[in-house]
């Protein structure tokens, strides 16, 4: 499913991260993992915002810091701190760029220089952070105080949801399959033996790139909204949910999957942010890492697929695997265990069309659910033999080197 937040979420994240001087996501990334490229699949997930550009400067006089980014690029984005607080400027000579300003009087945005009604204003005062665009009553506000992040759109309505998966999630092995499931869910060709995974096997696959396009939010702003069962009633309010509805239900649906234990062996937390996720999967691997996910040519329907030569194992038996959840921002399943491999497979689809596969092959499944899609599909029964995945394009695994 997918959560649609507005794009000024991400004018208030930045604002937030000038602010408490912490480091964007991507940065961080780099200080942690200098020698670890980003794979694809999460720099999808960076806001624009919130990437780093590679022309930027940092300058510290006496007026305060000035941050420059897009040297010589109209439209570059500056930083300004001094003594009358922060300004950010982005389309320098364009109207309707963005700025945002930190005073004694708090942040404020400002988006869209001579459209009356049609900018971006982000203010800070003593009930938090509000964010108004757009024409009078019909903006978007967002809300920052002390229970968190609150958006609304201007009028009663809730955010939109698409649906892409019939049940649980067949990645998460304590639930049983449902019959929608069995007959409905692409991802059920994902799932087979280790035993064929040789060049010159052809399986029907179907990768497709997941609809739910949430972006991370840096650790701060994801920090400061519940993320808990007991706090749904807060949570509904803060994005404008209904409960009840489907919204509430998905939401609901997957707070209680990250709150239940995990199954025997498994190591799990759910990261609300791309800097909780590679805290822990440098927690359980060690900063010597490597971060891979399946990357496909072009979008395809259900067809055959080859594997090719070139089939290769990752180091060691432990990883870390992240699975990406329906939530209304990025939030990933990230569990880890000593029973794995992890391999790289090159396909060719019937159409011509290439994939770089990440699978992955579960040595011990004693512990699963008897009923799991895996077995149903493959007709094996749980701890007989390994039962191996492909990942989704929008999943990570994590190796040792």
């Amino acid at each position: 499913m997918e959560f649609l937040v507005p794009r000024v979420l991400a004018f208030l994240a930045f604002a937030l991260v000038v602010s408490h001087a912490a480091l964007p996501p991507e940065l961080y990334w780099k200080n942690v993992l200098p020698n670890t490229p980003m794979p694809k699949s999460v720099r999808d997930l960076l806001h624009p915002d919130l990437v780093e550009d590679k022309s930027t400067s940092v300058a510290v006089g006496k007026g305060g810091v000035n941050v420059d980014a897009g040297k010589g690029k109209p439209g570059g984005t500056a930083v300004n701190v001094g003594k009358g607080g922060v300004n950010v400027g982005a389309g320098k000579g364009k109207p309707g760029g963005t700025a945002v300003n930190v005073g004694k009087g708090g942040v404020n945005v400002n988006s869209g220089k001579g459209k009356p009604g049609g900018g971006t204003h982000v203010s800070v005062g003593g009930k938090g952070v509000g964010v108004n665009t757009g024409k009078p009553g019909k903006g978007t506000r967002v809300g920052v105080g002390k229970g968190g992040v609150s958006v609304g759109t201007g009028h009663k309505g809730k955010p939109v949801i698409v649906a892409v998966h019939p049940g649980p999630s067949p990645f998460l092995y304590k639930y049983a399959a449902t019959e929608t499931q069995l007959h409905h869910d692409p991802t059920v060709a994902l799932f087979f033996l280790e035993k064929d995974m040789h060049p010159g096997k052809m399986m029907n696959l179907q990768f497709t790139e997941n609809t739910n396009t949430a972006t991370f939010l840096p650790r701060q702003v994801a920090d400061s909204i519940p993320f808990s069962s007991n706090k749904l009633p807060e949570i509904y309010s803060e994005f404008s949910v209904k409960p009840g509805s489907t919204e509430a239900e998905v939401m609901k649906e997957t707070i209680k999957e990250c709150e239940n234990p995990g199954i025997e062996g498994e190591e799990k937390e759910c990261a609300t942010s791309l800097e909780s996720m590679i805290d822990f999967s440098t927690s359980k691997l060690g900063k010597n890492v490597q971060a891979i996910s399946t990357e496909v040519e072009n979008q395809t329907r259900m067809q055959k697929y080859t594997i090719k030569t070139g089939v290769k194992k990752m180091a060691g038996d432990k990883s870390v695997v992240c699975h990406k959840q329906n939530y209304a921002y990025a939030v990933f399943y990230c569990h880890a265990t000593q029973t794995t491999r992890a391999y790289t497979v090159p396909l060719e689809g019937a159409d011509g069309t290439n994939a770089k596969a990440v699978a992955v092959c579960h040595t011990d499944t004693s512990s699963w659910n008897p009923k799991h899609l895996a077995f149903q599909v493959l007709n094996v029964k749980p701890g007989t033999v390994p039962v191996c995945h492909f990942l989704p394009q929008d999943h990570v695994v994590w190796f040792p080197n």
